[in-house]
């Protein structure tokens, strides 16, 4: 039986990547800073908790010896931690932009350096980084989100090269609007005192891109992406998926830079 390490496992699309991949006959090491919280997956068969806080190396490196120890191998492992902060960039503290790479960059590359030694000895073994179709194309207000999944595409597609003689496959998964709660608990808004300037846009774009959120798939479409990434085989590197992001990706690739951007002018600046 194949085991699939999962980060960022307490909630949405990492939650439902730990549902999908048990219930199709996977072991599974769900992971999250707090497993102690959790009611739901704890009680599924073949799926075990492990503490795993991507900001931190050695709790990094206990998780993914743990899990090993526990199910006797991982064959596949699914970088999902992550968040969303947002906002005018002027208004972000040098903590806020810190704390966006550190987590959606730097702890995806600690948990890919720590694992790389074990799939290179077993000569096989799947990274599945979640990035997002915002790592190819941007929206306002998520410069430092887009700056990391830009940041995670780039990553991903060099280090495959160096990974290929090893047998080990490297595979970006690329979200579009998916509905979660990316769009509330999960961000960290932008807010500085005294500067309004941004206020009239921000709020006329937050809420057309919340709207976006509203109304669309559940993270359950994106597991099942995953699943296939885990399990085709082949060489294909990215996979978009749900709400129109393969359209979208398509789109910017044959029109000019500038028309693309009228026409997220368009649907992110309508009042």
């Amino acid at each position: 039986m194949k085991t699939v390490l999962i980060t960022g496992a307490s909630t949405g699309i990492g939650k439902a990547t730990a549902i999908y991949f048990q219930k199709q006959g996977w072991n599974v090491a769900a992971t999250m800073r707090s497993p102690e919280k959790d009611n739901d997956l704890v009680s599924l068969p073949n799926v075990k908790l492990f503490r795993l806080d991507v900001l931190d190396e050695n709790s990094i490196k206990a998780g993914i010896n743990d899990a090993i120890a526990h199910f006797g191998q991982v064959d596949a492992i699914v970088n999902n931690a992550g968040y969303g902060a947002v906002g005018a960039f002027e208004a972000a503290t040098q903590e806020q932009i810190k704390r966006q790479f550190d987590t959606n960059v730097f702890g995806l590359m600690n948990v890919v350096r720590e694992i790389l030694p074990y799939f290179r000895q077993r000569k096989s073994g799947t990274i599945i980084n979640i990035a997002s179709i915002g790592g190819r194309i941007t929206f306002p207000l998520y410069s430092l989100y887009h700056g990391t999944k830009w940041a995670v595409e780039g990553f991903s597609e060099s280090l495959q090269y160096e990974l290929k003689q090893f047998g080990i496959k490297v595979k970006i998964i690329e979200p579009g609007a998916i509905k979660t709660d990316f769009y509330d608990r999960s961000q960290d808004l932008f807010k500085k005192e005294g500067l309004t300037v941004y206020d009239g846009y921000q709020e006329v774009a937050m809420k057309n891109m919340q709207a976006a959120g509203a109304n669309a798939p559940g993270p359950e479409i994106v597991a099942k992406t995953i699943f296939k990434a885990a399990n085709d085989g082949s060489n294909k590197m990215r996979y978009p998926v749900g709400s129109n992001a393969p359209a979208l990706l398509m789109i910017r690739r044959l029109i000019p830079e500038t028309w693309f951007f009228g026409i997220v002018r368009s649907v992110v600046e309508k009042k």
